[in-house]
């Protein structure tokens, strides 16, 4: 019998709480970046290739819930438990704006044009702000009928996408009247929702259950039971031929989009994983966890239709920044001492060490 090999990941130290949001952002001329959300209330920037600590960004009081970059990771966005929202320059550090609610915050998104943040919480309101103006107040759509949990922005940022920790379903809300316009109906309430690179499907985690949906006319296209309750879910993004999924079981499972079998399963956290996600390329997806850490795995061999369509459509060749372009990217950042020795200790690599310099 043929032995099973093991996955190793690229295993991420820094958090000392819960890891609960990922974020990647697109591949940058200076590569791409991996933005983790914690509720140590210090969100963290990284080479998303490598797995190496970049910064921390300081400035929050409370649990930060989730986070997002811009799509030229110039800008990370922040919604925390502190009552606000962040903006922040993601080559320095700064706060560049601070939005305040009135409660909790769950969920933000840059809009693709990254002109507008989205954002929600427990208040119930989903509010737009304008980030050339963000000193006017934000725009509100009709009110969300309950604690909004995810947030996204598909169709060329024409409509809005909604789920609430209270209840079941995905909303969708047409930007220009700010009605809900669409619900897609799930049985338990949406704790992951995620727009496909390529716009194709919205896909959804719900109690134990991981939905694929038309984005388009939203009609449901497969359905799939998990083995256990999943917090979260990601679909691969250049072929779409597989999917990752994350949840109480503490294990980072695997599976065929077309099928529904299971193709791998990685142990190595020692908590629930909150949150999974694809990077840009699809050749490797992170997981974060209850257990602080942050799990880079590589999604391994290619199988022989997906090696004749990258020979079809070229090599999707590493986009790995030059340490002295990472160094540029990363001048300036407010880093603390603390994070810096620790990191140090754990991962004395060329990128870490440009940041240390």
């Amino acid at each position: 019998m043929e032995k099973k090999k093991v996955a190793v990941p690229l295993v991420c130290h820094g958090h000392s709480r819960p890891v609960v949001d990922l974020f990647y952002s697109p591949v940058t001329p200076d590569g791409f970046f991996l933005i983790s959300a914690s509720k140590d209330s210090s969100p963290m920037l990284r080479n998303g290739e490598t797995g190496d600590w970049i910064g921390t960004f300081e400035g929050h009081k409370g649990a930060v819930w989730s986070c997002c970059l811009d799509t030229n990771a110039l800008r990370a966005a922040t919604a925390s438990a502190d009552f606000s929202a962040k903006v922040w320059d993601a080559l320095t550090g700064d706060v560049l704006h601070s939005f305040e609610h009135k409660h909790i915050v769950r969920a933000c998104a840059f809009s693709e044009d990254t002109h507008l943040l989205l954002t929600g919480g427990v208040e119930k309101v989903i509010r737009i702000y304008d980030l050339n103006r963000p000193d006017a107040p934000p725009r509100e759509v009709d009110k969300s009928p309950g604690s909004v949990r995810t947030a996204a922005w598909l169709h060329s940022d024409q409509t809005i996408l909604s789920s609430c920790t209270d209840m079941g379903g995905v909303r969708l809300w047409d930007v220009r009247t700010g009605k809900i316009v669409q619900t897609l109906d799930t049985k338990s309430s949406v704790t992951s929702s995620e727009v496909s690179q390529d716009g194709r499907y919205i896909t959804t985690a719900d109690g134990s259950t991981v939905k694929f949906w038309d984005a388009n006319y939203f009609g449901l296209v497969k359905s799939y039971n998990m083995p256990c309750t999943v917090e979260s879910v990601s679909l691969e993004p250049k072929f779409g031929n597989k999917f990752i999924a994350g949840g109480e079981d503490m294990w980072v499972h695997v599976f065929d989009f077309h099928t529904g079998d299971e193709i791998a399963c990685n142990k190595g956290h020692h908590g629930p994983v909150h949150c999974v996600r694809f990077s840009p390329g699809g050749e490797s997806y992170a997981s974060g966890s209850e257990d602080g850490t942050i799990r880079i795995w590589q999604t391994g061999p290619l199988t022989n239709e997906e090696s004749e369509a990258q020979a079809a459509n070229g090599a999707i060749g590493k986009v790995k920044p030059p340490v002295e372009e990472v160094s540029r990217k990363i001048e300036g950042f407010q880093i603390s001492d603390e994070g810096k020795s620790k990191e140090k200790e754990e991962a004395p690599s060329a990128a870490t060490a440009s940041v240390n310099v």
